[in-house]
């Protein structure tokens, strides 16, 4: 009790009004010892005016120094922030706080601090501010002064995030043995995205989604002069943080809140499910077209992103018809936008899995005899398209010393071949003179050429340009 007592004082004495009363008080002791005369009504006015003037010019040096603690560009904020620096100078100041990311840093005891305070917040993050009885005001990044009676109810992060749910690659116990994590661990995982296709096989694949807070369509300078580049919507934000999802069949309040940030994933879960139904284990993995997986995934991105979806009838064909999406409009009215989901990492029994790996396996059997079958069709029909070309070139060739002119019908049969063979023998030369099976044709048609010219009973014909006519 002593020691509290002694503890106020020197807390006292260590203030403007402590200092100017200790400081008369001595002046007036060593007047009084010295036995100098002085005026009691005088020097009670004189200490009444040094701690009015100590007072005003303390409150003008924390207005004008208070400026500097604080990153200020809004002008109204300057009386706030030497308000509370006045408080914090007396010990009843409420909490100061820093948010980063989304996350709320503070000291120990800080949150149970009740007065007006203000709370410091990056570009990525934003909050929604509560009293006991009611939701206060929503801010985002720069400074925010709170109230006595204010206090956090829920901060956001601002930046877009991925989300994965579902198994790992790892937690298939049949192909990797040694590194698979705890059954438990693994189970609960794989129920996070299970599901049962239209003959009743189960499968569980890995989900990845891409979401963030609804971002406004213009960015602009918040109420602290501070432009996010993450995008800032107010509404957006306290949408997120108030409208809370209630899970049913939870054991206790608390757990059955659903923070927003684990909202799109259960959106999408639900979307999933629903879908997978619709098809059959085989129609998931197809060789060739759109497999259903890939129908899938793209009909839970348009739920997601579009107000208005084409229906799929039981079977997963579309049904022509348009449908409203629920989850679009419910992730609208609670202020979040998904950009991008993702299916990959599927998992189902390793039975299974050789049941597929033997079907695709029979049809690509199939699929490259049929191909077989097409290139085989294809190399016969160039073979004769080639031939008859050559059948041209050649006639086109070896008559041309009888295109000249109309002329009448040749006797002598080897004078003719010698026609026939000297323009071929020619065309060899000038165009395929480099190339071996040429030389060897070549050879043929000299023996030809010679044979002729020992069997014409006429002897050699001259040069069809010299003057010889068939």
């Amino acid at each position: 009790m002593i020691r509290r007592t002694f503890a106020a004082i020197g807390a006292f004495l260590q203030t403007p009004v402590g200092v100017i009363i200790t400081t008369n008080v001595i002046w007036h002791v060593v007047l009084w010892a010295a036995k100098i005369p002085f005026n009691y009504v005088v020097s009670l006015i004189l200490l009444g005016a040094d701690i009015v003037a100590a007072f005003t010019l303390l409150d003008r040096l924390v207005y004008f120094f208070s400026q500097f603690v604080l990153p200020i560009q809004n002008p109204k904020y300057r009386n706030e922030i030497a308000a509370r620096v006045r408080n914090f100078g007396t010990g009843y100041r409420g909490p100061a706080l820093f948010v980063k990311n989304g996350r709320v840093i503070m000291h120990e005891g800080e949150a149970n601090k009740r007065g007006a305070g203000l709370i410091l917040l990056d570009t990525a993050s934003a909050i929604v501010l509560r009293t006991d009885t009611e939701i206060r005001d929503t801010a985002g990044p720069g400074i925010k002064f709170t109230r006595g009676d204010e206090y956090i109810a829920g901060s956001v992060d601002l930046r877009a995030q991925w989300q994965f749910i579902g198994p790992l690659a790892t937690d298939n116990l049949f192909l990797n043995p040694a590194s698979a994590p705890p059954e438990k661990d693994a189970q609960k995982r794989r129920q996070q995205t299970n599901g049962l296709t239209r003959d009743g096989f189960e499968i569980s694949p890995t989900i990845s989604i891409k979401f963030s807070i609804r971002r406004p369509a213009e960015f602009v300078p918040n109420e602290s002069g501070v432009t996010s580049h993450y995008g800032y919507d107010p509404e957006a934000v306290r949408n997120a943080i108030t409208r809370e999802v209630i899970q049913l069949g939870a054991s206790e309040p608390n757990k059955g809140r659903m923070e927003w940030n684990k909202f799109p994933a259960h959106l999408v879960v639900n979307i999933w499910r629903e879908y997978i139904r619709k098809f059959k284990l085989g129609d998931l993995f197809t060789s060739s077209g759109v497999s259903g997986l890939q129908t899938i995934e793209d009909m839970i991105n348009k739920r997601v992103k579009q107000p208005n979806v084409m229906g799929l009838d039981d079977t997963g064909i579309p049904t022509g018809e348009w449908l409203e999406s629920l989850e679009f409009n419910q992730l609208q009215s609670r202020g979040l936008e998904i950009m991008d989901v993702r299916i990959h990492n599927v998992l189902f029994e390793p039975d299974i899995e050789k049941q597929i790996i033997e079907q695709w396996s029979a049809e690509w059997l199939k699929l490259a005899r049929k191909e077989e079958a097409h290139i085989h069709e294809k190399e016969a029909l160039i073979e004769t398209a080639s031939r008859d070309e050559a059948g041209k070139s050649f006639a086109r060739i070896v008559s041309r010393q009888f295109s000249a002119k109309v002329t009448m019908p040749q006797r002598n049969p080897f004078k003719t071949l010698q026609l026939l063979i000297h323009p071929l023998r020619d065309f060899i030369l000038n165009e395929s003179s480099a190339n071996s099976d040429m030389e060897k044709e070549l050879r043929k048609l000299d023996e030809i050429w010679k044979w002729l010219l020992e069997n014409n009973p006429d002897g050699a014909i001259r040069n069809p340009q010299e003057g010889d006519q068939p």
